[in-house]
């Protein structure tokens, strides 16, 4: 391997542990040892004779010295991975907005959403498009994306973070399982079944945390499934287990021979959150994000508690929700 491929591997390293805060969830992000990580961001520091990191039990952070490199350094090297990667400028676009989607939660407000932004600003070409959510933060800073809508994704340097709301979690059953007689289950009712989650392509699960808290909770077995969302659903279908969405797409799509049901108590709600560049100079941008605030409080303002027989779920204000125990 070249110097440069040396080089270039080790900064992934270094800004995979400063979006995510750990070295362990950059290794799990990257798809790597923890060691190897470690091992590169050492070379690094020792090649460049500076503790870029402070590391303890709760994870690692850029020293000051650190932070003074990196507002260096970034720019660069994400500015040469696009010529690398012969990115074409046409992602500026003033007159179309890129919205990225990397989770099932938080889609009836998305579309509600890009529907009134549409009718507010028809001159504007609004583009969605799923991505992985280990690609979010890069994809963002290099402007690939001007929105991505996301579950408890923190911001990472340079970028700004909103939480719009909460949407309720569904789990689809197979129609026989005797839970589909109950109104609603707590994760704990599934303990003995396994919890699909597709991983189809490159993409990783959405919602890594929700995820472990759901195992360490007495819930189900993860069981990771490199099958489409479909196929996840055939398999729910067959009996091989349950899987998750959220509440506004649990009411918009029946599947034969299977139910959907809320989950009450730990863990039963996701967020809805999006994160943007804050550099980015698009007005449509600023637009979109105005709209949303405007329909959280439009939408907060006439929620009736306890409605669970809408068609649609009902986006609320954090405060407005019970304890998730995340």
């Amino acid at each position: 391997m070249t110097r440069t491929n040396h080089a270039f591997r080790r900064l992934n390293y270094v800004f995979a542990a400063i979006d995510h805060g750990s070295l362990r969830q950059a290794a799990r992000a990257l798809r790597v040892r923890e060691s190897s990580v470690s091992r590169n961001i050492v070379a690094l520091e020792q090649f460049l004779d500076t503790q870029l990191f402070d590391r303890d039990v709760h994870g690692v952070r850029l020293t000051e010295a650190g932070r003074a490199w990196i507002d260096v350094v970034r720019a660069h090297y994400e500015g040469l991975q696009d010529a690398l990667g012969e990115y074409g400028r046409g992602h500026q676009d003033a007159k179309t907005l890129r919205i990225g989607l990397c989770a099932l939660m938080g889609r009836a407000f998305l579309a509600r959403l890009v529907d009134r932004f549409s009718h507010l600003h028809p001159d504007v070409n609004v583009a969605i498009q799923d991505i992985p959510r280990e690609q979010c933060l890069a994809a963002i800073r290099r402007r690939r994306f001007d929105i991505i809508f996301t579950q408890d994704l923190e911001a990472g340097m340079l970028c700004r973070s909103e939480t719009f709301g909460h949407e309720r979690l569904f789990v689809l059953l197979p129609a026989t399982n005797p839970l589909a007689e109950k109104p609603a289950v707590a994760w704990t009712d599934l303990a003995d079944m396994s919890l699909l989650v597709s991983v189809a392509s490159e993409g990783s699960p959405q919602d890594l945390l929700l995820l472990e808290h759901i195992v360490a909770a007495g819930g189900p077995t993860i069981q990771m499934c490199h099958a489409s969302e479909a196929t996840v659903f055939l398999m729910v279908q067959l009996g091989q287990g349950a899987t998750l969405a959220g509440e506004s797409f649990a009411r918009a799509v029946t599947i034969a021979s299977t139910v959907w049901k809320p989950i009450q108590g730990l863990n039963s709600v996701s967020s809805i959150t999006a994160i943007w560049l804050e550099s980015n100079p698009k007005r449509a941008l600023l637009r979109l994000v105005g709209a949303a605030r405007n329909l959280v409080g439009a939408t907060s303002a006439h929620q009736v508690p306890g409605d669970a027989g809408r068609a649609e779920a009902v986006v609320v204000s954090p405060a407005a929700l019970p304890s998730t125990g995340r």
